[in-house]
């Protein structure tokens, strides 16, 4: 998942380009994508694969270094956000032009915020600017210059357009053919088998010698959601990377060739397990009860061991998690609030004064159902395949029973974004900004990516209203310490709360072909190609391979 962190868009549509040939040779790079990509429009990003797809594709104004952590011009030569924090203007990089040759201008940016910020395209990525109620506007001051205004102040203001690729306001037809501002664009798309992507040969970056970027020719992103595949690959020599490298597979691939493996220590990403409360899910009436009452979501929390979870699936590769921010977020993360401890008798007390009762070793509420539900995951991803079981053990303990379902990713997905047919759910967030205003899309109760009772019209409950006003107070002040007590809350309230129960925070492990060059694995997605523009491979040691 991902958002700003990412999960639960469906819009599925295709960007094929014209393939280009090239006369520069830089070699082809192969990694896999965990799951078929949603969407190939930028502003409809939800998903890894997809994110992974923009990221290699998508220009933007400015880019948050996934190394440094520092935000870098990119399209964008210079900006200036007002002191009220309400307005942001850009003086874009002359001499630009999108991969099908046509000039890019303050009008593409203009056309891309419009479009972003349209209330009927439902864009994760436009939720986080939005700092109150009121429309955004773009006014063009000359082809290279642009002001933005938004009705209330946004904190953070500059660092959410890392996440908007700019479109090409002429682009015949955004849903099929994209022209690109990155440093690759989309030439096939195979579904169900890969994606290729090609150098683009208009892409503005050079080099301290001179040489256009990218250096790469292409990049093929095989569809591949079986890690042991994956893995068998890459020791062919077959794949030159693994983004995300599962802990089993790291340690044994440490074992053998420890060159090859980089743990660049507790990433911000975290799993979790939430409960369906929507409305009109089609869930029996007395389970939306329990699912909607937060002692009974503590209780399950309380009964889960998160440090057997990080022993024995990640084989320490992983802790166990408190909240909405990692640890590994130094800044924003809440340093009173701990993991939940592993208390099973105190869950069952907590369930016992809420009205449930032990008979014969199995757990019933107070009108005699049996506390009975099913938890689904995606197949193929053998730490949450085994979360859930381990889940499932732990609550088995209190007589409460629990399936285990694995679905692939697409009909997870549909099932619980748009046809809310489930009970429970273990899925993950990918991070990709440490300021919470990346988090805007999952906090606010009318939010695409709300997931326990997404596109509320109005907040449902009380510490729902309480979060949106928090989230919206933090997002409009520039006062770094008020925004973070009021984050610091939010923290707090999820933590009172358990809409989300967080499971773990697993390291960034990932893995490296010795043949590719330049590569320098961190804890920001996408790990290990943030630099893809600029990595190179060595063709006499891949063949050796």
């Amino acid at each position: 998942m991902t958002g700003r962190r990412t999960f639960l868009r469906l819009l599925l549509s295709c960007a094929l380009f014209c393939g280009v040939a090239f006369s520069q040779s830089g070699g082809d790079l192969r990694f896999c994508l965990g799951s078929e990509p949603k969407t190939f429009d930028p502003l409809l990003v939800d998903d890894d694969s997809s994110l992974s797809i923009r990221y290699l594709t998508g220009g933007v104004l400015v880019r948050v270094n996934r190394h440094t952590q520092d935000l870098e011009p990119e399209l964008a030569e210079s900006w200036k956000v007002s002191n009220d924090g309400k307005q942001i203007t850009f003086k874009l990089r002359r001499g630009i032009t999108f991969s099908d040759g046509s000039p890019f201008t303050s009008e593409d940016v203009a056309f891309t915020m419009q479009r972003l910020m349209d209330p009927a395209l439902h864009s994760s990525t436009g939720d986080a600017f939005r700092s109150g109620s009121g429309a955004i506007s773009s006014r063009i001051i000359a082809p290279d210059q642009i002001v933005i205004s938004f009705p209330a102040a946004l904190a953070g203001l500059d660092r959410l357009f890392d996440q908007v690729a700019i479109m090409s306001a002429h682009s015949p037809n955004p849903k099929k053919e994209m022209a690109v501002l990155g440093p690759f664009m989309v030439a096939e798309y195979k579904a169900g088998s890969s994606v290729l992507l090609r150098r683009n040969p208009n892409y503005w970056k050079k080099d301290s010698q001179g040489r256009r970027l990218p250096y790469l020719d292409s990049i093929r992103l095989d569809i591949q959601s079986n890690r042991d595949v994956e893995m068998l690959r890459f020791k062919r020599g077959e794949l030159d990377l693994i983004n995300v490298l599962d802990s089993d597979y790291f340690d044994r691939l440490a074992a053998t060739s420890p060159q090859l493996t980089h743990d660049a220590g507790p990433s911000l990403d975290s799993d979790f397990l939430w409960f369906n409360q929507v409305a009109s899910a089609p869930i029996p009436e007395y389970k939306r009860a329990w699912f909607r009452n937060a002692n009974f979501r503590r209780a399950i929390s309380q009964a889960i061991n998160r440090d057997d979870l990080s022993r024995v699936v990640y084989n320490g590769h992983a802790q166990p998690a408190v909240g909405p921010v990692s640890p590994a977020n130094k800044f924003w993360f809440n340093n009173r609030l701990k993991p939940e401890p592993y208390r099973p008798a105190a869950a069952l007390q907590r369930l016992q004064a809420g009205g449930f009762h032990l008979q014969n070793g199995a757990l019933f509420d107070k009108g005699g159902n049996a506390v009975e539900f099913s938890i689904v995951t995606n197949a193929g991803s053998k730490p949450r395949e085994r979360m859930a079981v381990m889940v499932q053990e732990d609550l088995g303990k209190l007589g409460i029973k629990v399936n285990v379902v694995t679905l692939d990713f697409p009909s997870l997905i549909e099932r619980i974004s748009q046809k809310f047919n489930y009970e429970a759910a273990i899925l993950g967030f990918r991070n990709v900004d440490l300021d919470p205003n990346g988090q805007m899309n999952i906090w606010l109760s009318s939010a695409e990516d709300h997931a326990w009772n997404p596109q509320q019209k109005s907040p449902e409950t009380p510490w729902e209203a309480e979060i949106d006003r928090l989230m919206r107070a933090q997002a409009s002040t520039a006062d770094p310490k008020k925004r973070k007590e009021s984050f610091d809350r939010v923290q707090e309230i999820v933590a009172e709360q358990a809409p989300f129960i967080y499971l773990v925070n697993q390291n960034a492990l990932s893995a490296v072909s010795s043949a590719v060059e330049g590569a320098n694995p961190g804890i920001l997605h996408p790990q290990t190609f943030w630099n893809a523009e600029r990595l190179t491979l060595n063709p006499t040691t891949r063949a050796s391979r």
